[in-house]
Formats: C-alpha cells, structure tokens, sequence
C-alpha cells in the first residue's frame, strides 16, 4: 500500500507545486523496496543470515544522520529556492530532508524515525492545509497517530530483549 500511496502522492504533489514532497515520494518507493528486502533477508555476518531488530541510535550515528539531513535541508531548499515556483521552500525541504532521514532509520530499524515521523508528519499536515489539501490533512494526522502507536510498540519490543 506504501508504494501505491507514494506513486499517487508523487503526482498529487506534482500538481500542487510540493516539488520537494514529489520528490520525497519516488525516494520513499526505492527506499521501500529496499527496506522490505533488508527486513526480510537482512545481512550476511561470517556468514549468517542475521534479520535486523529495533535498536537506538548511537551518539556516532544520531550525529551523522543530523549533518546529512541539514546538508540535505540546504541543498534542496537551494533547489527549489532557485528552480521552482515553491511557495513554501524551506518548510518543503525540511520535511524532505527529515523525511528521508526517517525513512533510511525506519529500514535500519532504528526506534527513533518514529519521532522524527511525529515532528514531520504535523509539520507536513500544517503545509497540506496551506495548500488546501485537506484529505491529506486528515491521512498526515493519521499518520502522526500511528507514529506515536508505533514508537511505544517498538519500546516495548526492545524492553522485552
């Protein structure tokens, strides 16, 4: 359903000037697919498949995936900035480079993506409401209900090992 939603997204976007969004969506489809496969076969360590299981961010990786994700805020904030008619550049890029940020933790599984979701997913349905996109309004919050669900889930997954 993911990928569905993401390729409808991508046009729905297109044609609501959230270039940033659309371009978040066909990143969310590759993303998935990789995702899925990593959860499902994981890696190979000395040769054992190992599947990958919730676990925190450490302070090494929290601090890369913060400059990659303002690194990426200034270059597609730049991008639409000076290639687009975006009327909301930098709202648009936040959630972008957060989103991609949250989507990459999601696929290595780690518990904290759920609260960069709550972060983004209001701070998108606040820009869905701008652009008068009120259905999606209502799925963002949706959203953000599920990322709540989600974490305490995964807390308490990690709690039991």
């Amino acid at each position: 359903m993911g990928l569905i939603s993401s390729a409808i997204y991508t046009f729905v976007f297109l044609k609501t000037g959230l270039y940033a969004d659309m371009g978040l969506q066909v990143y969310y489809i590759i993303i998935s697919i990789y995702g899925w496969y990593y959860w499902v076969y994981g890696k190979s360590v000395n040769n054992i498949l190992e599947k990958p299981k919730v676990k925190f961010t450490n302070k090494k990786t929290a601090t890369v995936l913060i400059i990659i994700t303002l690194i990426l805020f200034i270059i597609i904030s730049q991008i639409l900035l000076n290639f687009t008619d975006s009327q909301i550049p930098y709202w648009d890029a936040f959630t972008t480079a957060s989103g991609i940020t949250a989507t990459w933790m999601l696929a290595k599984k780690h518990i904290e993506h759920w609260l960069v979701w709550i972060v983004v997913d209001l701070i998108s349905s606040g820009l869905y409401f701008y652009k008068e996109l009120y259905l999606t309004v209502f799925l963002y919050m949706v959203y953000t209900m599920m990322a709540i669900l989600g974490f305490l889930q995964w807390k308490k997954d990690i709690n039991k090992s």
